[in-house]
C-alpha cells in the first residue's frame, strides 16, 4: 500500500529492530519493535517523537522510493521538515 514503509536495523547491542511508518492525516506515524520485546512502541509526533536515526532512515527509504517513482516528493519534503523540527 502506498504510504507505508518498513525496514529493519540492528541496535548497538545487536538486537534486530523493525520499523514501520505510515502516513495518516498528513503526518508520519512510527512503530518500532525489537526482537526481544513482544509489543510495538508507537510514536505519534505530537506527544512522543521517534528518534533522529529513525527519521533519517525514513528519509533514506523515501529518497530511494522517490527515484523509482514509488513515493511522492511531498512525502520526502514532509520527512525532511520533520527531521528539522525534532527536539534536540
Amino acid at each position: 500500500m502506498r504510504g507505508n514503509h518498513e525496514w529493519t536495523v540492528r541496535d548497538e547491542d545487536g538486537v534486530r529492530r523493525e520499523i514501520r511508518v505510515s502516513k495518516e492525516a498528513g503526518l508520519f506515524r512510527f512503530q518500532t519493535k525489537r526482537d526481544d520485546n513482544a509489543s510495538w512502541t508507537y510514536f505519534d509526533n505530537r506527544k512522543t517523537h521517534p528518534s533522529r536515526e529513525d527519521v533519517e532512515g525514513l528519509i533514506d527509504v523515501l529518497e530511494r522510493k522517490y527515484q523509482r517513482k514509488r513515493a511522492p516528493y511531498s512525502d520526502l519534503q514532509l520527512a525532511r521538515r520533520m527531521l528539522a523540527d525534532l527536539p534536540k
